[in-house]
């Protein structure tokens, strides 16, 4: 939803349907949105902002911090504590909120400032001005460092990307941290409707051309997952992409999954995993 145009878009987007995709989502039952102050450098919050307003049915909102651009749209890291404040005061506006729901620092860079960043969290959560404080791609060491308690993690998990299982994801459940998940159809992969054709037309500003799921050999053997995830899905009315999300949510440390929307046609064609869980015969 940030749109093209910055250094990890996934090419242009509408506006209009961002908005009906959160307006879809929304009306049937989801009741959180994540986003980040990065993504389209500020425009993805902007949209989510112009989405909410005049909502009665309001949802939990989580952005993240640490990730600043300058007016050339470089992007670099900070976790100082003045740059984390400014970061918080510039999401509040674009959201067109008073509090943020959960806080995140986006990643754990500088490594050097860990600790710094947290205290800046914290005292933000003491202000009022977010609610919960989380962390995103920290591995257990890192999280290890955060003098407080953190709410959530939220890391990448998927059937292509599992690695989390072997340490992070029993990390957390040894020290109640909820895990929010994201790319859990790994990019649009495991949606059943990706194809060669479709990679081979990704526009040039879509980070997704050059990522190693999406090259050979690991294209072959991810697309055929998405045809197995879709002939099970099929037993039951459902899409490859619900079938991959039913996977991450399998897993009793994983809370929730980020499921990226980039219409209302996207948005009811995983709905369904809002209640669909996976047999013991299917994840066989």
């Amino acid at each position: 939803m940030g749109g093209g145009g910055w250094a990890f878009a996934w090419g242009p987007q509408d506006d209009d349907d961002s908005i009906a995709a959160i307006h879809e989502a929304l009306d049937h039952g989801v009741n959180w949105i994540d986003t980040a102050a990065v993504y389209g450098l500020g425009h993805s919050e902007e949209v989510v902002g112009r989405a909410l307003a005049g909502r009665s049915n309001r949802p939990y909102v989580f952005t993240k911090c640490e990730r600043v651009w300058d007016e050339n749209g470089q992007i670099t890291s900070s976790l100082k504590a003045d740059s984390i404040r400014r970061e918080c005061e510039a999401s509040l506006s674009r959201l067109k909120v008073d509090t943020i729901d959960l806080y995140q620092i986006h990643w754990p860079d500088p490594e050097a400032d860990i600790e710094e960043g947290w205290g800046a969290m914290q005292k933000l959560k003491e202000e009022g001005k977010v609610r919960w404080i989380g962390v995103s791609n920290f591995n257990p060491a890192q999280m290890a460092r955060c003098a407080s308690p953190i709410t959530s993690l939220q890391p990448p998990y998927s059937a292509v990307s599992p690695d989390i299982e072997r340490e992070t994801l029993p990390y957390c459940q040894q020290h109640g941290i909820g895990v929010i998940v994201y790319s859990p159809m790994k990019s649009g992969l495991l949606t059943g409707t990706m194809t060669r054709e479709r990679v081979a037309a990704f526009p040039p500003d879509d980070f997704r051309r050059h990522a190693l799921a999406f090259q050979e050999p690991n294209l072959t053997r991810n697309l055929a997952l998405a045809e197995k995830m879709k002939e099970i899905g099929a037993r039951y009315g459902r899409t490859a992409g619900e079938v991959a999300i039913a996977w991450t949510l399998r897993h009793p440390a994983v809370t929730g999954a980020i499921v990226g929307m980039r219409s209302a046609a996207q948005a009811r064609g995983v709905l369904g995993a809002l209640e669909f869980r996976l047999t013991p015969e299917d994840l066989t």
